[in-house]
């Protein structure tokens, strides 16, 4: 996939910058050669001696090199490459790029590029939390400016969240979608996916059985199809897939957030198993039992995110795909659910328990259009995947 790219990748000045060495080692190994740009708060983290062995060729870091310049060598750099990557991209890198300064190699490079830009985010959570990085984030997604990451976790400062650089193989993959000249490549996807939680209060939660397993095989296929897919997870049991721009949410209203925010997008494919209700007040505290009295609950309705998006008056989705879960009479409560969202597709599946599927391997489903319905055998997730994925290619194509 990556034999013959040409990747110029600038290392911020983030603890993580030693996670760049391992990400050059595996850009080589693919077949990709590499132009390291060291930074210098980068070079406070690793040594322009390490990352040269590594790229096999000599690192850059400094915007006045007589010799270079007599060139024009930061704007040869800048574009003479298949694609920037920024591994790790710190805040202060990121808030350059989104006001266009231009003080150093790394942030000249970038503001002189025509070339695509993949960030690899990461630094404090409260740096990546803070309202000034997520305005510069949205500036530079409606540049054009894609990302991978930031995942959550525990960071080198004892904080837990978001903000850890995304691992090597996740940047690999990205970078794989980024060239990916598959039926799909240019189109931007949605995919929703797991369940979603309803607080009761700080401990307790409506929820559903959804694993998450099918949504994820349906993004996962859609990558592979050259997409750029954004991923938006409720708190499923199986992990993301690489290569995609994930976005965790816990409720139907987060969801719903989340969605609207991921738009415009080409197509979008609703599999999260979307709570239908909530609970209209949950409490701030841990309900507690009262002399053996029963609390009692008053629900409130979720939003339908499918049936929004799927009517939406500017900016739909060229094709909408929805998902109905049934237990009985499959194909005529699919099918009316299809007319009624009014959505493209429904995929229905019957997640009786004695089928097993729901939160099962394998997955039997019924495609639902509004001219026809297609009956696929029992096969696993990934296959249904696969096969869903290459029909929406399909309909895109036309």
């Amino acid at each position: 996939m990556l034999n013959s790219k040409h990747i110029l990748l600038i290392i911020g000045g983030g603890i993580a910058a030693y996670k760049s060495l391992d990400l050059i080692r595996k850009l080589r190994e693919r077949g990709a050669s590499v132009t390291p740009v060291l930074t210098r708060a980068g070079s406070e983290f690793v040594t322009p001696l390490s990352v040269s062995a590594l790229a096999g060729t000599e690192v850059h870091s400094d915007l006045f090199d007589l010799t270079k310049e007599a060139e024009m060598g930061h704007i040869q750099l800048s574009r003479s490459a298949d694609l920037l990557v920024v591994a790790p991209g710190t805040a202060d890198l990121m808030a350059k790029m989104a006001h266009g300064r231009a003080d150093d190699l790394a942030s000249t490079l970038l503001l002189a590029t025509g070339t695509p830009v993949l960030i690899a985010p990461s630094m404090n959570v409260r740096m990546w939390d803070n309202p000034a990085t997520q305005r510069n984030v949205a500036t530079l997604k409606a540049d054009g400016i894609r990302f991978v990451g930031p995942n959550e976790g525990d960071m080198a400062c004892g904080e837990y969240g978001p903000g850890r650089m995304a691992e090597p193989l996740e940047i690999v993959a990205a970078i794989e979608a980024q060239f990916g000249d598959g039926p799909l490549a240019g189109k931007r996807l949605l995919v929703t996916s797991g369940p979603t939680h309803e607080p009761i209060d700080p401990v307790r939660y409506i929820a559903n059985r959804s694993s998450g397993a099918q949504g994820t095989a349906i993004a996962a296929a859609l990558v592979k199809l050259g997409a750029e897919v954004v991923f938006v997870t409720g708190p499923a049991d199986v992990a993301p897939p690489m290569g995609v721009e994930v976005v965790k949410v816990q409720s139907a209203l987060e969801m719903q957030k989340a969605v609207e925010a991921a738009l415009p997008v080409d197509a979008g494919v609703f599999a999260a198993a979307v709570a239908d209700w909530r609970v209209a007040s949950s409490s701030e505290s841990k309900i507690k039992k009262k002399n053996g009295k029963l609390p009692v609950l008053e629900f409130a309705e979720n939003p339908d995110i499918l049936a929004q998006v799927s009517q939406m008056d500017v900016g739909r989705p060229v094709l909408v795909v929805g998902f109905a879960a049934e237990t009985d009479d499959v194909l005529a409560n699919a099918t009316a659910k299809r007319k009624r969202k009014g959505c493209d597709w429904i995929v229905a599946n019957d997640v009786s328990p004695a089928t097993g599927i729901m939160g099962g391997s394998e997955n039997d489903v019924t495609l639902i259009s509004e001219s026809r319905s297609e009956d696929w055998p029992r096969m696993g997730k990934q296959a249904v995947a696969d096969r869903l994925a290459l029909k929406i290619a399909e309909a895109l194509a036309v």
